[in-house]
């Protein structure tokens, strides 16, 4: 734990700077909480603090989340810190875990796959439907870095649904402090007296994102992030299918900018799929080429059947899985609400098996009886393409 001492008093620039993000993106006065990612590190601590003084002003209640990831023998101490912290400033408190066995390989993205999975959770769970998040310009930097190595790692966004899928249906993430740099948070946190947590991993250059930091701190001057085009009009072009996939034309396609082609093929393949991984760049972008040509096609990617003809192309779940028998049946019980295949909302009022219609790709309810399915391929897209700006009401 690193100590600050108190110094000068603190000047209201970091409060306005979030307070103007948060007043941007949320609702005021509503009902439901703001969550907030606590780790007790520098950047999370600061949002936190900040986060609770604008839900005072607003009347948004706070609940503050916790991921302990055992993977260290602090972390017990660690999280009771978080909930100290929580306590301190009057929210609520949710101390998560992720456990069982931990992959000798490829530790922090399923870390973060991880992180992410038990937020969106629990932030559902609570009725909170944003999630703050305390990425800074340094992440952002760094994050440059690691694709200049080699590294297929994505910029941070300021607001994104979260990554976490089916669980993080409806959540969105914000990252109010995107613009600012981590030691003008820590001189921030200096000047209030505030402790932090320096968790020894970041330090640890076995991983790509502590090389990069270390690069940082040395003066690595990364080059200026390009910003994609938005998304947004294709999203809005777009059309959801009788069978829950998705339909574009390939005039408006051919129409838009370079990065938002991009944005949205990545985007149409995982949400006509169910899928949560996104495809590669590479991938993605002879598929973009394709697209925007005049040819007739169809093709495979990420989980989802592209299917192009002269006029449109269609987006779908790949039909072989089904063929196969391998899209897994859900249970579920009188009451529940779950989530099929990663594409169809399913609520029922009574005891309920639902599996693939013989030979497709859609559900059916094993009994024979009427089935409550939502498709959600096109309100994925939609968030995913940044149609949808700020809080839902």
């Amino acid at each position: 734990m690193r100590v600050a001492a108190a110094h000068a008093p603190v000047t209201a620039g970091l409060e306005h700077a979030v307070g103007e993000r948060l007043d941007r993106r949320l609702q005021d006065g509503s009902p439901r909480p703001v969550a907030v990612a606590l780790s007790g590190g520098g950047d999370s601590l600061a949002l936190a603090l900040v986060a609770a003084q604008w839900g005072r002003r607003t009347g948004r209640p706070l609940l503050v989340l916790t991921v302990d990831h055992r993977l260290r023998s602090e972390s017990t101490a660690w999280t009771e810190a978080c909930a100290a912290t929580a306590a301190r400033l009057g929210a609520d408190f949710r101390a998560l875990a992720w456990t069982g066995d931990k992959p000798t390989t490829g530790l922090p993205a399923a870390a973060r796959h991880a992180r992410h999975a038990l937020l969106a959770d629990a932030a559902r769970e609570a009725g909170a439907r944003v999630i703050l998040m305390g990425h800074t310009a340094d992440d952002r930097l760094e994050a440059q870095l690691m694709r200049d190595a080699g590294s297929t790692t994505p910029d941070p966004r300021e607001w994104a649904p979260s990554p976490a899928w089916p669980q993080g249906r409806g959540v969105f993430l914000l990252r109010p402090m995107l613009r600012i740099r981590r030691d003008d948070i820590r001189q921030w946190l200096t000047e209030r007296g505030e402790s932090w947590i320096d968790d020894p991993t970041n330090e640890d250059r076995t991983y790509a994102r502590p090389r990069a930091r270390q690069a940082l701190a040395v003066g690595a001057t990364p080059v200026e992030d390009a910003t994609d085009a938005s998304a947004n009009p294709l999203a809005l072009a777009c059309r959801e299918d009788t069978r829950g996939g998705l339909r574009i034309a390939r005039a408006a396609f051919r129409d838009a900018a370079p990065g938002a082609r991009a944005r949205f093929v990545s985007a149409a393949c995982l949400c006509a799929a169910g899928t949560d991984r996104p495809p590669s760049r590479e991938k993605v972008e002879r598929l973009i080429e394709r697209l925007a040509g005049e040819e007739v096609f169809t093709a495979s990617l990420a989980g989802a059947r592209i299917s192009a003809d002269p006029d449109a192309a269609s987006f779908g779940r790949e039909p072989g899985e089904a063929a196969r028998g391998g899209l897994m049946p859900l249970s579920l019980k009188a009451g529940e609400t779950g989530v099929w295949d990663g594409r169809f909302e399913i609520a029922t009022d009574r005891d309920l098996e639902v599996q693939a219609l013989r030979r497709t790709t859609l559900p059916v309810a094993a009994d024979g009886g009427a089935l409550n399915a939502a498709p959600l391929a096109y309100a994925r897209l939609l968030a995913a393409c940044g149609v949808i700006e700020r809080e839902p009401a």
